[in-house]
């Protein structure tokens, strides 16, 4: 049986994207995006907040650099990648991303929105 991996997130952009250009000219964008989950405790208002690491390439990191803020409320389709590295001091690291495939952007600061195209929802293989 074939397994899913499918992640679906609206959350706030916590800083601008940072967007490389590897040697091969291909772009790769990358943001923490800050997802809030409110309850109540005892009768008491609780907030916990995840940071997720999202990862877009190419067509996707190109209209990300260019409609993405700090601050945004986005929507993220993709899916779960697990990353290990060693550092420069040879210690064993791991990191877990979202491969972003669809990106939307719901809200901004007003001076953005109104900048940005009129279609805001990209599709990695539509921007690739």
């Amino acid at each position: 049986m074939a397994g899913v991996n499918k992640v679906i997130l609206i959350g706030n952009v916590g800083k601008d994207p940072e967007v490389k250009v590897l040697e091969n000219g291909v772009r790769v964008a990358n943001f923490p995006l800050a997802t809030t989950e409110i309850y109540k405790k005892d009768g008491s208002r609780q907030e916990q907040t995840e940071w997720h690491n999202i990862v877009l390439w190419r067509g996707l990191a190109e209209v990300t650099e260019k409609i993405v803020k700090k601050g945004a409320t986005v929507y993220i389709e993709g899916k779960l990648r697990s990353r290990t590295w060693e550092d420069k001091d040879k210690v064993k690291r791991y990191s877990v991303e979202v491969v972003a495939d669809t990106l939307t952007v719901l809200t901004g600061r007003r001076e953005d929105i109104q900048q940005m195209p009129l279609e805001d929802s990209f599709d990695s293989e539509e921007a690739m």
